[in-house]
C-alpha cells in the first residue's frame, strides 16, 4: 500500500514495498551522483530503490538500469526520474527537517554499512550488501555553485555521523569515511531569495549538515542489515579494528610467563571486557596505538616503547591502589565541580 508524507508545497514523499521517492507537482533542479539520470538535471521524482533477494548482486552488477526502471514502475508515474539503487531496507529510512527565513531543508537517509570504507585506502571490490543513500530537498533558491557546494557539506555530515560511530572500514579498521558505494541528490525548488553559500558554516550549510548528520546516524543506528548501534559490545569495536580477540589470544598466548594457551587467554579477555573500568583502558589504549601508527606522536612522548610500559604500569598500580583504599569514601563535594568527562576527570584526580 502506498504511504504518502506531505512535505513542502506540492512535495510528498511517498514509500511503497522496497521504493521509496520524493515526488513534486513542479520539477526539482538535482545535482547528484545517481545511478539513474545523475550529474546536474530537473525533475518531478527522486528515487531510492532497495535491490531485492531474487534480484541478485550480479544481475544488478551487470544492468543496474533494468532494475531500477523496473522497480520505478511500482510508482505508477509516467515521469522520467533521478534513481539511486540500494542494499539497504528502505523502510528504515530517517528523516530530519530544519527550516529558516530562507529556506527549509529535509533530509532523508538509507544506511546499511557492512562495506564501509576509508577513503584513499586500498579497497578490494566485493559484492555489496549495504550503502549509505542521502536525498536533500532544500525549499529555496541556492544558485547552482551552491547547490554544487551542498554535495560536499552533505558528504562532510556524512562521515561525521560514522564517526560519532566510531564506524570502521572493512579493509584497514581506519576510520570509516563512508560506504565504497554511497550516493547522494540534493534537489531545490528554486523558490524563494539567493542563497549563494551552502558550506559548513553558512546558514543552509548548517541546516544541511546538521539534518544529514543526524538522519544518517539514526539510520545506521537502526539498520537490519548493516547497522552499527552506538552501544555494541567492546569485543564488537576491537573487532572493527581488525583486532579480533582470536587474533589477540593467539598473539598474547606467545608469552610463556602467562603459562595459558590460546583458549585460557580468550577466558580471561572475555572476563576483562566485561570490566567497565578495564574495558575503558583497553579502548584508550587501541586509540593511543592508532594515534601513534599515524604519526600523531606528541612531544612529550619521547619514547613510545617506555611511555607504552609507563602507561601499562601505571594503570595496573592504580586498579591494586584502588582495591586496598576500597574502603575509603571520595569527597564528592570537591570533585563535583570538576567540569570534565568522567574518565577524564577520575583519571587526572588520580594521579593528581
Amino acid at each position: 500500500m502506498l504511504k504518502q508524507t506531505k512535505l513542502g508545497n506540492g512535495i510528498k514523499f511517498v514509500q511503497e514495498e522496497n521504493i521509496i521517492a520524493l515526488v513534486s507537482q513542479k520539477p526539482l533542479t538535482t545535482i547528484s551522483s545517481a545511478i539513474h539520470n545523475g550529474g546536474y538535471t530537473k525533475t518531478k521524482v527522486i528515487v531510492n530503490a532497495q535491490v531485492t533477494d531474487e534480484y541478485g548482486n550480479v544481475n544488478l552488477h551487470n544492468d543496474p538500469e533494468l532494475f531500477i526502471v523496473k522497480t520505478f514502475k511500482k510508482l505508477g508515474l509516467e515521469e522520467e526520474f533521478v534513481g539511486m539503487i540500494t542494499y539497504a531496507v528502505v523502510k528504515d529510512n530517517e528523516l530530519f527537517s530544519k527550516s529558516d527565513k530562507e529556506a527549509t531543508v529535509t533530509v532523508i537517509a538509507t544506511a546499511g554499512c557492512t562495506h564501509a570504507e576509508s577513503a584513499g585506502e586500498a579497497i578490494e571490490f566485493k559484492p555489496v550488501e549495504g550503502t549509505i543513500n542521502i536525498i536533500v530537498l532544500i525549499e529555496g533558491n541556492p544558485t547552482d555553485s551552491c547547490l554544487a557546494s551542498t554535495i560536499i557539506t552533505t558528504t562532510e555530515a556524512k562521515t561525521a555521523a560514522l564517526r560519532e560511530l566510531d564506524l570502521r572500514s572493512k579493509w584497514s579498521g581506519d576510520e570509516a569515511t563512508g560506504t565504497i558505494t554511497d550516493a547522494i541528490v540534493v534537489a531545490k525548488t528554486g523558490e524563494g531569495p539567493t542563497i549563494v553559500y551552502g558550506g559548513p558554516a553558512s546558514p543552509l550549510g548548517q541546516m544541511i549538515g546538521y539534518c544529514t548528520r543526524k538522519a544518517v546516524r539514526e539510520a545506521v543506528t537502526k539498520a537490519k542489515v548493516g547497522g552499527f548501534p552506538p552501544n555494541r559490545p567492546i569485543v564488537k569495536r576491537l573487532q572493527e579494528r581488525q583486532l579480533p580477540i582470536t587474533k589477540l589470544a593467539a598473539e598474547l598466548s606467545k608469552v610463556k610467563s602467562l603459562k595459558a594457551n590460546e583458549k585460557t587467554i580468550t577466558t580471561r579477555l572475555t572476563e576483562l571486557f566485561e570490566d567497565p573500568s578495564k574495558a575503558a583502558i583497553i579502548l584508550a589504549a587501541a586509540k593511543l596505538d592508532e594515534d601513534i601508527a599515524k604519526g600523531l606522536i606528541p612531544l612529550q612522548f619521547k619514547d613510545v616503547e617506555q611511555t607504552s610500559k609507563e602507561f601499562a604500569e601505571r594503570i595496573t598500580l592504580l586498579d591494586c591502589e584502588n582495591k586496598k583504599r576500597s574502603a575509603k569514601k571520595t569527597i564528592a563535594a570537591e570533585t563535583a565541580q570538576v567540569n570534565l568527562s568522567p574518565f577524564l576527570k577520575k583519571t587526572l584526580l588520580s594521579l593528581l
